[in-house]
């Protein structure tokens, strides 16, 4: 099947011979009035037009292309469509344009320039079915928010699912915890009155002494094999309310409030951890920082949950820093440390439920960070360098999104 041409060519292309000046003159302006037109029609939809010719030289594109892709006029045209799209397989768009035939090829990519973006590239050849045409037009969309949108409905179906589970297993797991903890108490009762507490008889001294040192050394290795039971239990504790955390969560209240006040009381908080592991902490803390709307509770939470895995991921003598800053319509808080950073492999499974990199991780403190800041309607985002540390960074908005009131019908 032949592709159908145009009316006004097919009719000028039939009796071009027999045209004198003037005809050719009404052709041009014709001509010319379809190309405003069409200019003005690709540059006001939204998704990129891109042409290309044989050889992946660019020949044309609109204003939406300058939009996703940063191509100014006039220094692209003519430049290798690659130079601008490393990334793309020209090799495999030649081969579809020599081919020929009515086939449309589609790519994925993402860019970083002049924004993040996920793009969508549909190719075709210009000239339909013919093969070895002169060059591909590329249409350019962005589908960052549709990604996002799938990520985001991805994310609450697995929330649910973990809702389902956590329930039942907090509930499960819950009052056989509380038992084992009230009898090992006992068992630490009872094994208090093996130790001697007064002095012993003078008859069979030597049996005695024999016999209490015996004991002693019994009691001394059970306290220590109930110490670690016991800290076995509250491990266990700390996931089951993790878990209940997960599922229930709290709608913040939203008051002004300070974020430097929210980072000194959580390192105050956690001020016993910091020493014992003997980590160096420093707070670089804005002046003048304005007040932002938060739930001050929640928001220590977050800065807990993103402190312990920086102490965590460091060994003794490590160094910790909290930066707060004013930032475009909000403020930022930074939360750094000095460990072995993440793998980029892991990088985009690190606010995934139950994905940890530590031994004795729940895999649930960084989704719940997540959930705390998309709640303040913030933003958290993440830099790690594998061997230099890794820093999270949050941001929180100025002003509470207004409340937006229905009309009553008149």
């Amino acid at each position: 099947m032949v592709a159908p041409k145009s009316s006004f060519l097919d009719k000028v292309l039939g009796r071009i011979g027999r045209l004198d000046s003037e005809g050719l003159q009404t052709v041009v302006q014709q001509l010319a009035r379809e190309r405003s037109f069409l200019e003005t029609l690709f540059n006001t939809i939204e998704d990129g037009v891109l042409v290309v010719d044989a050889a992946g030289k660019i020949v044309y594109f609109n204003a939406a292309v300058t939009r996703l892709l940063g191509l100014q006029r006039p220094e692209a045209e003519g430049q290798l469509l690659t130079r601008f799209l490393p990334e793309l397989d020209w090799e495999k768009l030649s081969a579809l344009d020599q081919a020929g035939g009515r086939r449309v090829a589609r790519h994925e990519l993402e860019v970083a320039y002049p924004r993040p973006r996920f793009l969508s590239f549909y190719a075709a050849p210009l000239d339909g079915e013919k093969s070895g045409s002169p060059g591909l037009a590329l249409i350019v969309h962005d589908a960052t928010e549709a990604r996002e949108k799938t990520f985001a409905a991805i994310e609450s179906e697995r929330i649910q699912a973990l809702t389902l589970l956590a329930a039942s297993v907090a509930h499960e797991i819950g009052n056989p915890l509380n038992a084992l903890h009230i009898h090992l108490q006992l068992m630490e009762r009872e094994i208090k009155k093996l130790k001697p507490s007064g002095p012993r008889p003078a008859r069979g001294k030597a049996m005695a002494l024999a016999s209490g040192a015996e004991t002693e050394e019994v009691a001394a290795k059970l306290e220590k094999y109930l110490s670690v039971a016991k800290g076995e239990i509250t491990r266990l504790d700390y996931i089951v309310t993790q878990f209940l955390e997960a599922i229930r969560p709290v709608p913040p209240q939203l008051e002004p409030g300070s974020l430097n006040d929210v980072v000194r009381q959580t390192v105050e908080l956690l001020r016993p951890e910091i020493e014992n592991r003997g980590v160096t902490v420093r707070e670089k803390l804005a002046r003048s920082l304005p007040a932002v709307p938060m739930d001050a509770a929640q928001m220590q939470q977050v800065l807990v949950n993103l402190c312990k895995n920086a102490l965590q991921a460091m060994t003794r003598g490590g160094g910790l820093t909290l930066h707060t800053e004013a930032a475009a319509d909000g403020v930022r808080v930074s939360v750094s440390d000095t460990g072995g950073g993440i793998p980029q492999e892991q990088i985009n499974r690190i606010f995934e439920p139950f994905f940890t990199t530590k031994k004795k991780g729940s895999g649930l403190g960084l989704m719940i960070v997540q959930r705390i800041v998309r709640e303040h309607r913030g933003r958290i985002e993440l830099e790690s360098h594998v061997g230099h540390g890794t820093t999270f960074r949050v941001w929180l908005p100025l002003h509470e999104r207004p409340i937006r009131l229905l009309e009553a019908p008149e």
